[in-house]
């Protein structure tokens, strides 16, 4: 590294400087609480006034197909693509059934291509393609010519196209992308024996990324070890004195012909874009060639990163010609600048436990793993609902999640930093060591793994071993060896099976705890090290039937999912559970649960139906069970704050115990209006913290079925309130369902996530068909048909555009993806076979907004721009607005009509009866 000599900044200085990004930090800020911060290549997006980046969105307009072709077949510019299917992206090939496990999913070669014409004044700048993730082996063809090829799936590939591209002109990107079985890279086990599903596609985001001939490499690219881009470390904190030192480590690259002169300026605003500390230092870079500093920072009033208050820095460093003078006063001489999102926090993990910021942590770290894949779009998620799995796992008291089993999407990363869930970061691979080029390809993705996600504060500690693996002897070490060579600082921490050959190499073991099955328990702790449980909760016969207490589908209904609920909980055998955890002596410090979402696998026709929410993200009855566990006291508004659920639907079927889940002092509850009954929360000393509350009979449905005939439907009820200090703070009602009568809509948006028209967005839309009260009928085998108006398209197979789902446990979802133009989307949703009895139709409307990042494509090469920008999704002419509304009108009045009738049948029966 070049010895440089540190300038400190005065305050003028430092002000006159930073006031150029006073107004992007504020829009930065106001973002960072919405899916607005999502990152680009581990930066921020920057307004065009202060940045001297273009950062373009590829997603938009894309031609697919399906099947092998030569490549003049496919990449050349000349190729006729008009019959190939038109996709935007994230892409995962195909739309898949509901349970596409037991390798239903395509595996194969498959095409894109895009056609776009770049702003000519691209011209003569550095111009990078940059894939998030491409899935399997991958190559990228610029206007003909082979541009770069890529083993793997998880990790970003990065395209120079300085060769290749015309700036101003038409230009062809095609990528040929094959995720079937290959041996020669990670996780190369055959999807036939696989407990998770490959599927395919550019299942990530594609962005284009131009900057001056001198910039701030990006470290995947650099392939500089411990270095590359911007490299941020906290190096002190001491919470009482609120001082820390941070260090920032940057590399800049010189494409002229010329050695560079250059001040390499560092700013550090802390969460509410208030008190910059900064430094710059001079730098002489080579022609063709890179140079690094890195640069101290002291910080003051420090306000730490921690899950409950998840503070987040920016950091802004930019790049000035020191030829340029005072280059405080003339933003020309800015050359490249970036900006990122960083937390100031200390970790050390020991046999005391999680020490975080200086202070042990006062409780187990329980959280979850997580695979990628979201119903029907496989693992092509796209950025708004990656940050939504975040924002439910954090409800749901989460602290941690473990990468399973490869590194996650970057926006999830990005969601993971801004709501404080720490993570475990995994490098690709599942029961299985290859030959050939195999190993060095594991010790690149470990490499790589490190150098993108090394600047997260959600980052705990690395897991660079192969999971479940019998590898060589020496893998272990040399694994463990590459995470510390591309991270040398302090709080750096590698994860490896207790059980498994090499772990003594590792700083953290993982096993079941003493107080859990005695069988998968630690047996002899090694060498007083600090332990962790990477899975926990799954409880399965055997291997091959899988057959469990922990594996239920939502619409098996009440008792199944009330099994999984409690088995989570607490068992009545010795199991690894929420309660074992709780008791574990203090070196083991935590786990996870295996595994939050269904998912599905590629080895069993079974999903995995062990999720705490279906594969869609509809919760079950362990969902809010996890909630009872949560601290009660709101902190940051996510995973906190009390809880009161009544885990009883009052059906003719419902159990006459009635289950509340609470993490409150005491819960009460009232029975049909009568005097409340209060119990007090209870917990197993040094286990579970809040053990589910039961009140013994108090579902009657013959008394509810006394009440409704006396005419007080309207008094049969359960009513929860949680009460912390003697007060109510929280409250939850339940009323049995009665006649079918409508079908309600419901946009599946957490708070924080915005709708934004980008072509790629895709969000759930869930029909529930309710009684006149609103009370859902979860035993309803209703066909719901949705449609869709504006700019926005359902995702089915039906030529029509509309999408028929049957309802289960209540309700039906659909996916709707949003269109790449802002306006008003209109789903509505009907019975398949209508009839004047049947619940009246649904309908909701929604405002998508302008993206705020422009994107590359050409009318004619998005052949599904038409679609997306808003066709009604039916093969007849489209009525009126008006026509709509006056139709569902008088659907309603036919339905009170009908309502009216069925009294007079009603009283008739009850007559004779």
């Amino acid at each position: 590294m070049m010895k440089v000599t540190t300038i400190l900044i005065t305050a003028a200085c430092l002000a006159g400087s930073f006031s150029l990004y006073a107004d992007a930090v504020s829009d930065q800020e106001e973002a960072a609480s919405s899916t607005g911060a999502y990152s680009v290549a581990g930066a921020l997006r920057l307004p065009e006034n202060v940045t001297k980046r273009d950062v373009y969105g590829m997603n938009v307009g894309w031609k697919l197909f399906k099947g092998e072709k030569e490549p003049e077949e496919a990449a050349s510019p000349d190729v006729d693509d008009s019959s190939w299917e038109s996709v935007n992206l994230p892409n995962g090939i195909e739309l898949l059934p509901e349970e596409a496990s037991g390798c239903s999913n395509y595996q194969g070669p498959v095409w894109y291509r895009k056609t776009f014409i770049p702003p000519s004044r691209l011209e003569g700048r550095r111009n990078t393609l940059y894939f998030e993730g491409i899935m399997g082996k991958s190559e990228v063809w610029v206007n003909g010519e082979k541009a770069a090829e890529h083993f793997g799936g998880y990790l970003p590939v990065i395209v120079n196209l300085d060769k290749w591209l015309k700036p101003g002109q038409k230009n062809v990107i095609a990528v040929k992308a094959d995720n079937s079985n290959d041996a020669s890279y990670p996780p190369g086990k055959p999807q036939e024996g696989l407990d998770f599903s490959y599927f395919g596609g550019i299942y990530r985001d594609v962005y284009l990324i131009s900057t001056g001939p001198v910039y701030i490499t990006d470290p995947n690219e650099a392939g500089t070890v411990a270095g590359g881009g911007v490299f941020f470390r906290t190096e002190f904190l001491d919470p009482r004195t609120r001082k820390g030192k941070v260090g920032v480590k940057v590399q800049v690259a010189n494409q002229t012909d010329k050695e560079r002169k250059v001040r390499v300026q560092a700013v550090m605003t802390d969460p509410k874009g208030v008190d910059p500390a900064g430094e710059t230092v001079p730098l002489t870079i080579p022609p063709h060639s890179t140079g690094e500093v890195d640069i101290p920072l002291v910080l003051s009033n420090v306000k730490p990163w921690s899950p409950d208050n998840p503070d987040l820095y920016t950091l802004s460093v930019e790049v000035w010609d020191a030829a340029g003078g005072d280059h405080s006063k003339n933003p020309a001489h800015l050359l490249d600048n970036r900006s990122i999102r960083v937390g100031v926090r200390t970790v050390e993990i020991t046999e005391k436990g999680l020490v975080l910021n200086g202070s042990l942590f006062p409780e187990k770290l329980i959280g979850g793993n997580r695979h990628q894949d979201f119903a029907r779009l496989g693992n092509a998620v796209p950025n708004n609902l990656q940050w939504q799995d975040a924002v439910k796992l954090r409800k749901a008291g989460m602290r941690v999640i473990r990468s399973a089993h490869y590194p996650q999407d970057p926006a999830f990363m990005d969601a993971c930093d801004r709501l404080g869930l720490f993570v475990i970061v995994a490098t690709p691979g599942w029961q299985f060591w290859g030959s050939g080029p195999f190993a060095d390809r594991v010790y690149d993705d470990i490499r790589q793994m490190v150098r993108r996600d090394r600047n997260h504060p959600s980052v705990m500690m690395w897991e660079p071993i192969l999971n479940e693996t019998h590898y060589p002897a020496d893998f272990a070490k040399k694994a463990r060896d590459l995470v510390h060579e591309e991270y040398p600082y302090k709080g750096c921490y590698t994860a490896c099976d207790a059980v498994a050959q090499g772990s003594q190499h590792y700083e953290v073991l993982y096993a079941h705890p003493v107080t859990g099955d005695k069988h998968w328990s630690i047996k002899e702790r090694k060498n007083s090290k600090p332990y962790f449980t990477r899975e926990f909760g799954d409880n399965v016969d055997t291997w091959s039937a899988h057959n469990s207490t922990s594996r239920v589908a939502r619409h098996w209904g009440e008792a199944p999912m009330m099994v999984q609920a409690l088995h989570y909980l607490k068992t009545s055998f010795p199991y690894t559970t929420y309660d074992t955890l709780n008791a574990a002596p203090a070196y083991h410090f935590g786990g996870c649960l295996w595994h939050p979402f269904d998912h599905q696998r590629g080895y069993h026709p079974d999903p995995f139906y062990g999720g705490i929410l279906d594969a869609f993200r509809q919760p079950k009855t362990s969902y809010y069970a996890f909630m009872s566990q949560r601290p009660q006291k709101t902190r940051n508004g996510l995973g906190s704050g009390p809880v009161v659920h009544i885990a009883n639907e009052c059906t003719p079927f419902s159990p006459e115990d009635v289950t509340v889940f609470s993490n409150c002092d005491s819960v009460r509850l009232s029975v049909n209006g009568g005097p409340p009954v209060e119990k007090r929360v209870a917990s197993c000393p040094g286990g579970l913290k809040r053990v589910p509350v039961v009140f013994p009979k108090a579902w009657d449905f013959m008394e509810n079925k006394k009440l409704a005939r006396a005419g007080k439907e309207g008094a049969v009820k359960l009513v929860a309130e949680g009460l912390i200090g003697g007060k109510v703070v929280t409250r939850h009602e339940v009323r049995p369902a009665r006649r079918a009568e409508k079908i309600r809509l419901t946009l599946d948006r957490e708070d924080g996530v915005d709708l934004y028209a980008n072509g790629s967005d895709v969000f759930a839309v869930v029909a529930e068909v309710t009684d006149g009260r609103g009370t859902v009928k979860r035993l309803n085998d209703e066909e719901i048909v949705f449609s869709v108006e504006g700019p926005a398209e359902l995702l089915t197979d039906s030529p029509d555009g509309t999408l028929t789902q049957s309802v289960k446990w209540g309700s039906a979802p659909a996916l709707v993806r949003l269109g790449a133009t802002p306006g008003t989307v209109t789903v509505r949703a009907s019975v398949k076979h209508p009839g004047s009895q049947k619940p009246v139709s649904g309908v909701i409307r929604f405002d998508t907004k302008a993206p705020g990042l422009k994107m590359l494509f050409t009318e004619d090469a998005a052949g599904s721009a038409k679609k997306v920008a808003g066709t009604p999704s039916s093969s007849e002419a489209p009525a009126s607005e008006r026509e709509k509304s006056l139709q569902m009108e008088l659907e309603k009045v036919r339905h009170e009509l009908n309502r009216l009738r069925n009294e007079k049948v009603s009283a008739q029966q009850t007559h004779f009866e």
